[in-house]
């Protein structure tokens, strides 16, 4: 990725898990928030236009307007049930049998800087309990971090972000990202081992290594 520093990169992003209900159940707001040097219209551009998701996301098809359902391949499908251009958007986030959902908002700060807010509304089920907020966390990092790439040179491929992240610096990306959503779950309250546990466990599942025990 050229001129992106993954150290910069990571400590870029802010991070917090939320305590929530969501139709009457127990879940959890994961939020990643972080700008970007470029305009609203353009950020909105980057994170909606099928042409350019493909170079950092994945092959995005369906309808991307309202009420309209899209596929990511091999990866999520869902609906769109907001969309407010060029601030808002929201859908679900159907997955392996589950159901979650995501909300990106975007901010103008000034002519040539804008903010991305993203919150993906997790239900507090095994999964959860098993890997935290890290499971999306950590991928929703990794989206960033090629949203990012994609912004300082259009030319980038999802191949070249693959590439990067066998490296050890990207494993320190990874390493890094998953530990602070350790961290943030502790913020928002949950029991400090169990959520370096789940820190582990998603290190393991990201980088290869070796899982702890349940």
């Amino acid at each position: 990725m050229k001129g992106i520093n993954l150290t910069s990169s990571l400590h870029t992003v802010k991070r917090t898990v939320t305590v929530a209900e969501k139709e009457g159940k127990n879940v959890r707001h994961v939020t990643l928030e972080r700008s970007f040097k470029t305009t609203a219209d353009e950020l909105w551009d980057a994170v909606t236009n099928p042409k350019r998701l493909v170079h950092y996301l994945g092959s995005v098809s369906g309808q991307l307007a309202l009420g309209g359902r899209f596929q990511i391949e091999s990866n999520a499908e869902g609906t769109v049930t907001k969309c407010i251009q060029p601030q808002t958007f929201a859908t679900t986030w159907e997955f392996a049998g589950g159901v979650s959902w995501i909300e990106v908002q975007i901010t103008a700060e000034g002519e040539v800087e804008a903010t991305l807010r993203l919150t993906h509304i997790c239900p507090v089920d095994n999964h959860w309990q098993k890997f935290g907020p890290g499971a999306g966390g950590v991928g929703w990092d990794l989206v960033l971090l090629g949203l990012e790439a994609h912004l300082s040179d259009p030319s980038f491929t999802s191949q070249a972000g693959e590439a990067l992240l066998a490296t050890e610096e990207g494993k320190a990306f990874m390493i890094g990202s998953s530990e602070d959503w350790g961290q943030a779950a502790i913020a928002a309250g949950e029991e400090p081992g169990q959520a370096e546990v789940a820190a582990k466990r998603t290190t393991a599942f990201y980088t290869g290594g070796e899982m702890p025990e349940d």
